[in-house]
């Protein structure tokens, strides 16, 4: 029986060691660890996607946290930002739970599917160019893979960029090109991407982003997939 090409695109990336600056920080944060992490085994190695293979909703973020997706394998699982955006996806009804501690903790997606534009670590969490162009491949074989998404939603300036760039790549270009802005919705081809603030500790500790700002771009997003 053929290998599901979903589960072979996420075994390339287990495997991808393009780039170097990326693969020896990933590594020596595994390694290091933080005290507060100390007994556990890090995963140290690109973190792929996940959650429903028909979802109608992507949502993209820009890479693993050093000691969240780096350690735990699975984007957004383990950190602050993790643990707004799950309870966001529970309210909105996306995820069975509102929580993500371990890729064993029983979360499952419903309608969702999340990815990152770069699936390594980077330091000061800031890949550079061309770094993200190395990894937008792998984005874009995901936008070909998940046959029922029509909506993007992309968490930052970064994932925003990067979904504009896959869908350029996929042969998707907007005629004028959209402005970043939470909120900001717009079509691109036969996809749909609404923008929000990331939910990381600088945006939500700030008040720049509340939870109900991500629940009403997350039903922004809801809308949006259900009309196309």
């Amino acid at each position: 029986m053929p290998a599901d090409p979903l589960d072979e695109l996420q075994q390339r990336i287990l495997s991808c060691r393009k780039c170097p600056r990326l693969v020896a920080w990933r590594e020596r944060v595994a390694c290091q660890k933080r005290a507060a992490f100390q007994d556990e085994e890090y995963w140290g190695r690109p973190v792929p996607g996940f959650g429903d293979p028909a979802a109608r909703l992507l949502v993209i973020g820009l890479a693993p946290a050093a000691h969240g997706g780096n350690r735990t394998g699975r984007v957004f699982t383990g950190d602050r930002s993790g643990d707004w955006l799950f309870a966001a996806l529970h309210r909105a009804g996306y995820a069975n739970q509102p929580t993500s501690r371990h890729r064993e903790d029983g979360l499952r997606l419903r309608d969702c599917y999340i990815a990152a534009c770069v699936r390594c670590a980077p330091p000061a969490n800031r890949p550079t160019p061309q770094e993200r162009d190395t990894c937008l491949p792998y984005l874009v074989e995901e936008l070909h893979l998940l046959k029922c998404v029509r909506v993007l939603l992309c968490l930052g300036s970064f994932a925003w960029e990067g979904a504009l760039r896959a869908l350029r790549a996929s042969g998707h270009v907007p005629g004028r090109k959209p402005t970043f802005g939470h909120g900001v919705q717009s079509a691109v081809g036969p996809f749909t991407l609404v923008a929000s603030y990331h939910p990381s500790q600088q945006n939500t500790f700030t008040g720049r982003l509340t939870e109900k700002m991500l629940d009403v771009v997350l039903q922004q997003a809801k809308a949006a997939s259900i009309k196309t």
